[in-house]
């Protein structure tokens, strides 16, 4: 039976096991329910109808610091997850979901492009009863 490494403290362990299952388990539960719940036209409409419904300046700077904190959090967590165990890939494309960074939303656009991705997410607003996303031109 292997044995953990001297180093690896057998709490640590355990609590980096439970993490990888519920992040797996959180993954396969809300991706689909965030793509399903996002409105067609999320990636092409303006800035100023996304920000149409303005809130009071400290309650959008503290959302914000507090979005981009988590953000920041599960992209290292998600970066740590490529070489351990648990959905890396999945967890780093949610942090980016969540940073407000130059160029997000054509990133995001590129990234449902491409043309498997593109039909899976297709087919899940299909089953929810919900129209395609519209993904604009990839360069705007």
């Amino acid at each position: 039976m292997p044995t953990l490494p001297e180093w690896l403290d057998p709490a640590l362990a355990a609590a980096l096991a439970v993490g990888s299952l519920l992040s797996l388990i959180g993954g396969v539960a809300l991706v689909p329910l965030v793509i399903t719940r996002l409105p067609a036209d999320y990636f092409v409409r303006g800035r100023a109808e996304r920000k149409a419904a303005r809130r009071h300046p400290l309650l959008r700077i503290g959302r914000l610091a507090l979005q981009n904190a988590v953000g920041g959090t599960l992209l290292l967590a998600g970066i740590a997850m490529l070489v351990l165990p648990g959905q890396g890939v999945l967890t780093i494309l949610a942090a980016l979901t969540l940073l407000t960074f130059p160029g997000k939303r054509r990133l995001q656009r590129r990234i449902l492009a491409l043309p498997g991705l593109h039909r899976l997410v297709d087919a899940l607003r299909r089953r929810a009863g919900k129209p395609p996303l519209e993904l604009g031109r990839p360069h705007e």
